[in-house]
């Protein structure tokens, strides 16, 4: 049986004294790209800060290749192979599009193989995935248009050479073609086996990218299951996705 790369089972968790989750679980395979769906305010961006330790859990258990990394601080748990592009993308405005991408590199990293065989990533591979990088690469982050900077945070992301990538609201405030041309990247990234673990409120998109889906409603996982099941049940879309 394959360990899950990250297995998240039964988190709870809260801001202060307002608890947000309840009873989260989901498990992302080697290769696998999973999709964490729910419509606003359901506690998928919190699922994630608890995940990468950001923030305390009440109760539960998050696993990285079946050992507990419940307690540890985010370096350590980033260091263990999850690479995030976070919500509101958060480049460094003044920094050169280079030095954002250097800035969180894994250099030892660069021994390691990204996906199922492909070579590590660097400075040439993110040029070569996002050509626009390369043509702004001496712009500052401010001076970057927002699917610029969107493509800079998922080279950012790369660069640290993650064995799960997290994107989380992957194409949120773009315009259409550039969303298009982050779900062709995220379609390669997938094809070169990048275990990926995406939030989006596309539908369709993540339908037609993921292998499995993840459904949160209030701070709790339900329901779970690919895409085929989500596809033969609109009344679940409609329910807990507003689709």
């Amino acid at each position: 049986m394959t360990t899950p790369l990250l297995s998240l089972k039964g988190l709870a968790a809260a801001y202060g004294s307002a608890q947000v989750l309840f009873d989260i679980s989901l498990e992302v395979l080697p290769g696998e790209v999973v999709t964490l769906m729910g419509r606003n305010g359901m506690g998928k961006t919190t699922s994630i800060k608890a995940a990468l330790g950001m923030m305390p859990l009440m109760a539960g258990e998050v696993r990285i290749d079946g050992q507990s990394v419940r307690g540890l601080h985010s370096h350590r748990i980033a260091r263990l192979g999850l690479g995030l592009v976070p919500e509101g993308r958060r480049i460094f405005p003044t920094l050169s599009v280079v030095e954002n991408l250097v800035a969180t590199a894994r250099m030892g990293a660069r021994k390691t193989q990204h996906g199922s065989g492909g070579e590590a990533w660097d400075l040439e591979a993110v040029f070569a995935l996002f050509p626009r990088l390369r043509e702004r690469q001496h712009h500052r982050g401010s001076q970057l248009s927002g699917g610029e900077q969107q493509m800079l945070a998922i080279g950012r992301a790369l660069m640290t050479n993650p064995r799960l990538l997290i994107l989380d609201e992957a194409t949120e405030g773009l315009a259409p073609l550039i969303r298009a041309e982050i779900w062709d990247c995220l379609r390669m990234l997938k094809s070169r086996g990048q275990s990926i673990l995406v939030v989006d409120k596309n539908v369709a998109a993540l339908t037609a990218l993921a292998d499995r889906h993840v459904i949160l409603e209030k701070g709790r996982t339900v329901w779970s299951g690919d895409s085929a099941a989500l596809a033969a049940d609109p009344e679940l879309a409609h329910r807990y996705l507003g689709a």
